[in-house]
């Protein structure tokens, strides 16, 4: 149950968000397009978290993973869960965005993840990666942070939806906001060409994120 939930969520993540940017981006901008990813979490976080954590990311299973709450066996359930939810989801707000007059592949890769020249403000790869890096650094922090034992039952999607929403409005300009491999993922095996040779950034640089985190906050908290 706990890998449905996780495709299931990481599916209406991608859905809501990444649909927000290709079909209504026009209309609501980047703030809408921050809120309808931050949102869709905080929702999946009450819906999906009393099932499996409600992670649907990579870098916060990873996260999790070096923190020692969960198993090797269990995060590569969830990383595979994930990828094939964001997939799924890429692939219908694709065939929405082709209904559309001129509606074409070019929709959905607007709102894919790209340095570069590919970047919304042509950032290079390196400003990219730290970039997508230390703000999914912020996001599982955070995450960790609210899940902890000892934080206030009851509340952790609120933080955690704030964040993401938050890392979205800086990234937007940067890559399009990934801060999620299976975000990034999803889109890119669409889109193919340039996607998928530039999504190496987005696994690596927001896992890496994931993994200083735990870091830190397990410092932290054993202080």
């Amino acid at each position: 149950m706990k890998y449905a939930a996780e495709l299931f969520g990481t599916f209406v993540l991608v859905f809501a968000g990444v649909g927000t940017a290709v079909l209504a981006g026009g209309q609501v901008g980047n703030v809408g397009v921050a809120f309808a990813f931050g949102l869709a979490l905080l929702a999946m976080a009450y819906t999906m978290g009393p099932v499996s954590g409600c992670h649907i990311n990579p870098a916060v299973t990873l996260g999790m993973l070096a923190a020692k709450r969960m198993s090797m066996q269990e995060a590569i359930g969830y990383w595979i869960s994930q990828a094939i939810g964001a997939t799924v989801a890429a692939g219908i707000v694709l065939f929405i965005a082709e209904g559309a007059p001129g509606g074409s592949i070019a929709s959905l890769a607007g709102a894919a993840n790209g340095y570069g020249a590919h970047s919304p403000g042509q950032y290079s790869m390196a400003a990219s990666f730290v970039a997508e890096m230390f703000l999914t650094m912020l996001l599982v922090i955070t995450v960790l942070g609210a899940t902890d034992d000892r934080a206030p039952k009851g509340f952790a999607g609120i933080p955690i939806g704030l964040i993401l929403t938050t890392i979205i409005l800086a990234g937007i300009p940067v890559t399009n906001g990934s801060f999620n491999p299976a975000r990034s993922i999803g889109p890119a095996i669409w889109v193919g060409g340039w996607a998928i040779e530039q999504l190496w950034l987005f696994i690596v640089a927001p896992m890496i994120g994931g993994l200083l985190a735990a870091r830190i906050y397990l410092g932290i908290r054993l202080k």
